[in-house]
């Protein structure tokens, strides 16, 4: 078997004794790999510890004269709620009114990832997804909604399978005007 510093050791020890509690042997066949395999996998779940989401918004471009609603509407998203570590997913959904900079759109599912790669709440990532976009473009308004499935609630404790969760962030001119909210939120649909 390899050799690991401690601090990994003492985690793949600890995955260990977590598949014993539950109830199976850590050390037959199958499972043998699987603490490394778990380690593995939640340092790759958690990679949006290891970057600042906002940088992605800084790819910015002076646009003249467009002052309109601009959409990107379905980006996929996986995180794991911080309370359970239970996974959960949906689409994001963004709207913002250019104030002179815009920014290349594959910049806003790389902002999502970046901010859903972590352990997370729902309304959290909201409200970081709404203030980078508002803070980092300086957009003159600013609207996100947060679809999403959560394990921790459809596939342990209550158990209630076909339940969502919607959050919403505004600013800025979407915070002000009801027509513009109803707007976005009708193109999103």
């Amino acid at each position: 078997m390899k050799e690991y510093d401690y601090e990994t050791q003492f985690i793949l020890s600890g995955l260990s004794q977590l598949i014993n509690v539950c109830g199976d042997d850590p050390g037959r066949d199958g499972l043998e790999e699987t603490p490394f395999r778990v380690l593995k996998a939640y340092l790759e779940y958690t990679e949006g510890y290891r970057e600042d989401p906002r940088k992605h918004l800084e790819k910015e471009f002076e646009v003249d004269g467009h002052q309109e609603l601009v959409i990107v509407k379905d980006i996929e998203f996986n995180s794991l709620c911080e309370h359970h570590f239970a996974p959960f997913h949906g689409r994001v959904h963004v709207g913002y009114i250019p104030n002179k900079k815009i920014t290349g759109l594959s910049k806003f599912g790389r902002l999502v990832d970046g901010y859903s790669k972590r352990f997370q709440v729902q309304e959290r990532l909201t409200t970081q997804i709404a203030n980078a976009i508002d803070e980092v473009l300086e957009a003159s308004g600013v609207m996100v909604v947060v679809e999403a499935k959560h394990m921790c609630m459809c596939g342990r404790g209550i158990k209630k399978a076909t339940s969502s969760t919607t959050t919403s962030a505004v600013r800025g001119l979407f915070k002000e005007n009801a027509q513009l909210r109803n707007e976005f939120l009708s193109l999103i649909k």
